[in-house]
């Protein structure tokens, strides 16, 4: 089976790699000039972790990672946890982005990688699908999967008028930086004043991650250091944060990602005959709830078994979509849950409830 996957982050090359496990002989196309990552860290949970293991890469991906253990704080430092929620609906495993993505390319083979290629389209026809490229050529295969994130040119030709909308006035700012004298355990999750959450943790020994959200951001001004450190300060008081302020502060202003928040409206359709799309080009949605990667991920476990089991290949894609978009249809509720909790307390018992509907439901 010739298949394409459209997009060489995270959940494009967690594709090839599983369908390579079953079979297909995978072409990656991405649009950057090497395998890179957008972003400092990612949060997986076991739901991807078992993914990752089915093709040989567990053992590595936590090699690579630091377990995070959760607590959610108010900006004067005080920790919250729902009762009647366990260890394992509080834990989840931080890796720095651009290593993984780089195990997950050695693992594929770079000479199944096609690099500085964007696709900007498709045609399925009885017998195959036409993938177009920028540069005016075509590439013929059996299947494609669309893993091109939110802004997905396989979503505008599967699905036209599906274009990525903000959220509006939700922004995040993040960063990747040197390990200091920071608390090694982290701060994550602070929730402060004007719907503002953030805070920071080690993702390995020598690496903090460090992270500010903000919902109705209203409007921004001065550099991204200055803006992300006007949201921080609404997650401190009395001394907390103090370290978070600091980090924030040394940050290099090209080092610090900054981000108006877009999503993907729901979707008429994710599939065609040969044609199936995967992670946030299939459902976008705000990274509020850290759940994103794993989500991806768990498409691609999904895909590939009923690929492997079903007669052909439409028919494993309907089965697909069929069960991922009721999954999703409940992540959107907690998602909306999530986002509108009331202070430290209530964001605890709502993310508690989404972790623990996502272990137990997987």
């Amino acid at each position: 089976m010739r298949t394409v996957i459209a997009g060489g982050g995270l959940v494009g090359l967690t594709a090839a790699a599983s369908l390579q496990s079953i079979g297909h002989e995978v072409t990656v196309l991405e649009q950057a000039p090497e395998i890179r990552a957008a972003g400092a860290g990612i949060g997986l949970w076991p739901n991807a972790l078992r993914e990752f293991d089915h093709i040989g890469v567990g053992a590595d991906v936590r090699d690579l990672g630091a377990w995070i253990d959760t607590w959610f704080f108010d900006p004067a430092g005080r920790p919250q946890r729902a009762a009647g929620y366990g260890p394992d609906d509080h834990r989840f495993l931080l890796v720095p982005r651009p290593a993984l993505n780089q195990l997950l390319a050695d693992r594929i083979g770079l000479d199944r990688i096609r690099l500085g290629a964007r696709a900007t389209g498709c045609t399925e026809t009885g017998t195959e699908v036409i993938v177009h490229l920028a540069d005016g050529t075509d590439l013929r295969a059996d299947l494609l999967i669309g893993a091109d994130g939110v802004h997905s040119r396989i979503r505008a030709s599967l699905v036209p008028g599906s274009d990525a909308v903000p959220h509006e006035g939700h922004y995040a700012w993040r960063a990747l930086v040197p390990a200091g004298a920071e608390r090694p355990e982290g701060s994550v999750l602070t929730i402060g004043a004007e719907r503002t959450r953030g805070g920071y943790a080690r993702v390995s020994a020598d690496r903090t991650m460090w992270m500010v959200n903000q919902f109705d951001a209203g409007e921004l001004t001065g550099t991204k250091r200055d803006r992300a450190l006007t949201r921080a300060r609404h997650l401190a008081a009395r001394g907390w944060h103090a370290d978070l302020l600091e980090m924030i502060a040394a940050t290099p202003e090209d080092a610090i990602l900054e981000n108006l928040i877009t999503l993907v409206p729901p979707l008429p359709r994710w599939t065609g005959r040969r044609v199936a799309l995967v992670g946030d080009a299939a459902h976008g949605l705000s990274p509020h709830i850290a759940a994103g990667g794993t989500l991806g991920v768990e498409d691609i476990g999904v895909l590939r078994t009923h690929l492997a089991s079903s007669p052909d290949a439409a028919t494993a894609f309907t089965r697909y979509e069929r069960e991922r978009r009721a999954r999703f249809d409940q992540v959107r509720v907690h998602s909306r849950a999530v986002e509108h909790a009331d202070g430290a307390a209530d964001f605890a018992e709502r993310y508690a409830a989404f972790s623990h509907w996502m272990l137990a439901s997987s």
